[in-house]
């Protein structure tokens, strides 16, 4: 009987760790992270960058990201975080500004330590957090800053009851859904205000 193979969590490094041959360092990490990582304004990166900011605000970025899990942030206490990002600019060229739409289709859930897959199509998180990268001009887009972002908080019971089968959302849809609007300074408070689920 083959041994079952367990999961290879995510260890936190520095930056500083070598790219190395017989002991001799040929780049570093952080190398690496710079040139692999540096677009920030594409739509794969741009996601993870907001995940990042989000957890920023609730103060639990001291660990790693887990691809592909059930939810985006887990909170001390039990509350679930589910991030989503949308731009109007893009990395490539364009005609006119992107239309605003997320993704908010009910999904099969991946348990990271198990690799198993839980295979009811749910929104699994308790609060939705809609992350836009407002800004407009192209020659000043820094998605570093975080005033060129605009937060919306949403509980996932008024997506249930409001748009149950619905797969994307428009910012207009997402507007009439009264969600709370945050910059970042107030975006804690407003993820973990009473009736989000799990209390913080």
């Amino acid at each position: 009987m083959t041994q079952a193979l367990g999961a290879v969590p995510p260890r936190r490094r520095t930056g500083d760790e070598p790219v190395h041959l017989d002991g001799a360092a040929h780049g570093n990490l952080l190398g690496f992270w710079a040139w692999a990582y540096s677009g920030l304004v594409g739509n794969t990166l741009r996601g993870a960058l907001a995940e990042y900011i989000v957890a920023l605000a609730l103060g639990v970025a001291h660990g790693t990201r887990v691809d592909w899990d059930s939810v985006d942030i887990r909170l001390p206490g039990g509350r679930q975080v589910e991030v989503k990002s949308a731009a109007y600019l893009q990395e490539w060229g364009q005609s006119r500004l992107s239309g605003i739409s997320f993704s908010i289709a009910p999904a099969e859930g991946w348990n990271a330590v198990t690799g198993e897959v839980e295979p009811n199509r749910l929104r699994r998180a308790d609060v939705y957090v809609f992350c836009l990268l407002k800004h407009q001009d192209k020659e000043t887009l820094d998605p570093l800053d975080l005033t060129q972002w605009t937060f919306y908080v949403l509980p996932t019971a008024v997506l249930n009851e409001y748009r149950r089968d619905q797969r994307t959302l428009t910012l207009s849809s997402l507007l009439a859904l009264d969600p709370v609007r945050s910059d970042f300074a107030g975006l804690r408070a407003a993820v973990l205000a009473p009736g989000h689920g799990h209390a913080p």
